[in-house]
């Protein structure tokens, strides 16, 4: 299948050996997706989803995103063969991907997250065969993923929502 087809990014093939991992993903960003989008794009630069350092939604969306995007790339490189093992720094990458990020827009980092989901689930419709290194990368840039940050998104965009309900009340 090539990467190109059209079908590549609506469904996967049937039996795909990730069905369940592939839905839970889909699942999963949904859900990201549902509370992000029930905010302004100034509560999504709002810090204070995690403190030390101060992150907002953006942060998260970024963080989120290079991750899927990252993922994409070690997809590719299991089906070319050329996949050296995932023998990496997670904490520094993490920083580095916050600091590239830094300052930019709430709109870049939605795109950013949303094409590099959509370039990783292209390149893991393609992945046809069990593989362990898979696997590691799939929990770490999909539902797994998703879930260390889920329930904190949940609570924040909770207070966001809940603060624009008392500004507005106090305005009236």
């Amino acid at each position: 299948m090539s990467v190109t087809d059209e079908s590549a990014t609506t469904a996967p093939p049937p039996g795909h050996p990730y069905m369940a991992e592939i839905e839970a993903e889909r699942v999963g960003w949904y859900e990201i997706a549902g509370l992000v989008r029930s905010l302004t794009r100034e509560e999504c630069i709002e810090p204070g989803y995690y403190h030390d350092p101060d992150w907002t939604v953006r942060d998260v969306v970024g963080h989120i995103g290079t991750w899927l995007a990252e993922a994409q790339t070690q997809f590719e490189r299991i089906r070319a063969g050329t996949y050296e093992g995932h023998d990496i720094d997670i904490d520094s990458l993490n920083a580095t991907f916050l600091e590239a990020l830094a300052g930019q827009p709430w709109e870049v980092a939605w795109l950013q997250a949303t094409a590099g989901r959509t370039r990783m689930i292209a390149e893991w419709y393609t992945l046809l065969e069990p593989n362990d290194e898979a696997v590691w990368w799939i929990r770490k840039a999909g539902a797994d993923h998703y879930a260390e940050h889920t329930p904190r998104l949940r609570e924040w965009v909770a207070e966001l929502i809940a603060r624009r309900a008392t500004r507005s009340g106090s305005t009236g």
